[in-house]
């Protein structure tokens, strides 16, 4: 089996953060957001991966991920330029899959399961597709699946009015090499895109299994700020390390020479990268990450995403927010509000 993991798409909700670069290279506990989906194929055995660029910095891309070797896995880089919809660019892998059955991993979907257990399960059937599906409270903002009792999807409906269920459709799809000639029947639809639930219905109008599995632990789909902070939250939910230090607090993974003050004090769940240094009556509260090469200085922070190489020296509070990497937050004479909100672009500098 092959692996495919979608890295396109404009990030226009994600603005400024994604002035920069995609948004699948945004960091969650420190790592970007599409190397949990490269992890989810490298750990189930899949070592052929293609990775689908869109047009916004795909140098970016290869710089951070190379020809694979570092993650263990050999990857190849496929041009989409302009987002033409997730159709679109599974249609450009057919010369990589080259007959195989493959997985399709959005980058900017994050699930807590494994899928090593569905791999496994779609190769041993008979099934043209397999999806995976999550349960959701909101099911007017995701494709919905209708399903049977034979546990065969019987048709998908985008963003429904009246909702045939509460599954929603995942960011991760299986097929058989038959899905390229569904696709290649497509029209763009009403937004110019070709659409991966219009092909899959067409599988299932011509009589062909598709399956699907229900992820029982959290599904995120990282679309906007809010999204991108809770599912910061959920990973570092899950941490199992922690350091047994008087200013640390609860579950907290630090890097390499990280230098904290004795008056400092960071509280867990939170991860800290390499080089950092945290000093003067800093406080890092729960559910933040502070990437690599970051000073932090006086400031109050939680719930909040600081990317690497930047500086903040202020006795502001900041919650909440996303600090773009390289970015100097600094002290002003000024009236300080009580907490700021922040989405902050790479290489930003405020007086604050």
């Amino acid at each position: 089996m092959r692996g495919v993991i979608l890295h396109g798409g404009a990030g226009t909700r994600l603005r400024p953060i994604t002035h920069n670069g995609p948004k699948q290279l945004i960091p969650i506990a420190n790592k970007p957001m599409s190397q949990y989906a490269l992890e989810y194929l490298v750990d189930s055995g899949i070592r052929d991966i293609a990775i689908i660029l869109g047009d916004l910095y795909p140098q970016k891309v290869k710089d951070y991920y190379g020809d694979g070797t570092k993650f263990g896995c050999r990857i190849e880089y496929i041009e989409q330029g302009k987002p033409l919809g997730i159709a679109h660019a599974i249609s450009l892998t057919r010369d990589f899959v080259d007959g195989d059955r493959f997985v399709v991993v959005l980058g900017d979907n994050l699930i807590s399961d494994s899928i090593e257990r569905f791999a496994k399960d779609f190769n041993g059937s008979d099934l043209d597709a397999f999806l995976l599906l999550s349960h959701t409270s909101h099911p007017q903002d995701f494709g919905i699946a209708r399903t049977s009792d034979e546990g065969k999807i019987i048709e998908l409906v985008e963003k429904p009015i009246n909702p045939p269920s509460d599954l929603a459709v995942t960011g991760i799809y299986f097929f058989s090499p038959v899905i390229y000639d569904h696709i290649n029947r497509l029209k763009p639809s009403k937004r110019g895109e070709y659409e991966i639930t219009e092909a899959i219905q067409s599988l299932i109008n011509d009589g062909r299994n598709v399956g699907y599995d229900i992820i029982t632990g959290w599904w995120k789909d990282t679309g906007t700020v809010d999204d991108i902070l809770a599912a910061n939250r959920l990973v570092l939910d899950s941490i199992n390390s922690s350091t047994e230090r008087i200013n640390i607090q609860g579950k907290v993974i630090l890097g390499n020479n990280v230098k904290i003050s004795d008056d400092s004090k960071v509280r867990g769940p939170a991860i800290i990268g390499d080089n950092v240094e945290i000093l003067q009556n800093a406080f890092i509260g729960p559910y933040t990450s502070i990437g690599d090469n970051c000073k932090i200085e006086k400031v109050s922070i939680e719930n909040s995403i600081i990317m690497k190489n930047s500086t903040i020296d202020t006795e502001n509070v900041i919650v909440d927010s996303i600090i773009g990497e390289g970015s100097q937050i600094m002290s002003a004479n000024s009236l300080k509000p009580k907490g700021m909100r922040l989405v902050i672009g790479e290489n930003s500098k405020l007086n604050v």
